[in-house]
């Protein structure tokens, strides 16, 4: 006998900005429950999914999302009671249909992803095994390497770095137990570094360092120094960049203010270019603007068999976005965020068209974020092969790689 969705109850939390979000229990007919919350973006795509805030200035200014909770509570939850919660894609299809707005802009993706995940745990939870497990069955097989964000730029900070994130990656790991090691060992080392140099050792929402330095080769050098004290080298550890180009782009030029520099499409890419030729990057998200095509295409053209070209802002987890760049050829790697498209069938859907177009996926946090670990469960079902859940301090963070070790931990006992 399959166990009914009975309730479906929803809370206003507070995620790791201090900002408000959602937390949805979903609890079956024979009590077991699946819980989950939702992550909220700092730097946001302009295509993104509505995440549904109140904008009443008493309340957490203008950040509540009662009118969400609300959804959940009067129009969700009537409709999702007595269905089946080991029939995700029917159970998602009904929050779609009943939003009805191309960017979920009526019942909010945040409403809908928080019960679209609750879901899926409380499934995997009635048939008591591993949510990763539920979600990838037998093909859950590979575990992620970690791309760990240890320097903070752009939105994510107030010093003069253009770029938003300068991150490591461990890929001369064996498993995710050493990455994290690897990782947790050049941290600390750039720690050391940093405040030898004189600069504030405090971190960004994200758990890497701001230090007070204005260029990208600046970061990039005290990365490299970091991984070599550190007992490493670049062939073990690699580089990886969120140039987070929209933000750059103005009146059709990237303006790199810490760098004095104003550059066309072009220009930028050969910036880019210079960069990876100079220093072991490996990946680049965001490397141009959402909005330009046109350098997008000449970009994957130039860079694209030299290095990873990620498209987030570009394509916001979006089905039909990923359909388009793949036919027109842009980038070859796609950041996966499910609240960017607020279901988590519609997720896996993007996911298995990047992977069945040689597209390289990235599992992916967000700066406010929750103690839910979600995303390395799902990185691990789907052989993601990569992820990005920030650095390494900050309990909203390193949730997620003890959860990989413990994902792991029972891969290998399975």
């Amino acid at each position: 006998m399959i166990n009914k969705i009975k309730d479906i109850k929803s809370r206003q939390i507070i995620d790791s900005r201090g900002i408000p979000t959602i937390e949805t229990d979903v609890i079956l007919s024979n009590g077991t429950t699946g819980r989950a919350s939702v992550p909220s973006g700092a730097s946001t795509g302009k295509f993104e999914a509505v995440e549904l805030r109140d904008n009443d200035n008493n309340q957490f200014f203008g950040k509540s999302v009662y009118k969400a909770i609300n959804n959940i509570e009067k129009v969700i939850k009537p409709l999702l009671i007595n269905q089946n919660p080991f029939n995700q894609k029917k159970i998602d299809l009904i929050m779609i249909e009943k939003d009805d707005t191309k960017n979920k802009s009526k019942l909010g993706a945040n409403a809908m992803l928080s019960v679209s995940l609750a879901v899926a745990r409380a499934a995997a939870n009635d048939i008591n095994i591993p949510l990763y497990k539920y979600l990838g069955g037998i093909y859950a097989s590979t575990m992620p390497i970690p791309m760990m964000n240890v320097i903070n730029g752009g939105a994510h900070s107030n010093n003069k770095l253009d770029f938003q994130e300068f991150m490591i990656q461990p890929v001369g790991s064996c498993d995710i137990t050493e990455s994290i090691k690897m990782g947790s060992e050049v941290f600390n080392e750039l720690k050391r570094i940093i405040n030898n140099h004189g600069f504030s050792t405090a971190v960004g929402d994200e758990g890497g360092f701001a230090p007070d330095i204005k260029t990208n080769k600046e970061a990039l050098e005290l990365i490299i120094l970091a991984i070599n004290n550190a007992g490493y080298n670049t062939d073990e550890i690699k580089i990886c960049l969120d140039a987070a180009a929209s933000e750059l782009y103005k009146d059709g030029k990237y303006i790199l203010k810490g760098e004095e520099k104003e550059l066309s499409s072009c220009e930028m890419i050969n910036y880019l270019d210079n960069l990876i030729t100079e220093y072991p990057i490996t990946s680049i998200e965001d490397g141009l603007s959402e909005e330009d095509f046109d350098g997008w295409k000449k970009l994957t053209c130039t860079l694209g068999h030299k290095c990873q070209l990620v498209g987030d802002d570009l394509f916001v987890t979006n089905y039909e976005k990923l359909e388009f760049g793949i036919k027109e050829q842009i980038a070859n790697a796609i950041l996966i965020k499910p609240n960017q498209t607020g279901t988590l069938s519609e997720t896996l859907d993007t996911i298995l068209l990047a992977q069945q177009h040689n597209y390289r996926t990235i599992i992916s946090h967000r700066s406010g974020e929750t103690e839910d670990t979600f995303i390395s469960d799902l990185s691990a079902a789907v052989n993601a092969g990569q992820i990005k859940t920030g650095s390494m301090s900050r309990g909203e963070r390193t949730s997620k790689y003890n959860r990989l070790i413990r994902i792991e931990e029972d891969m290998i006992k399975s």
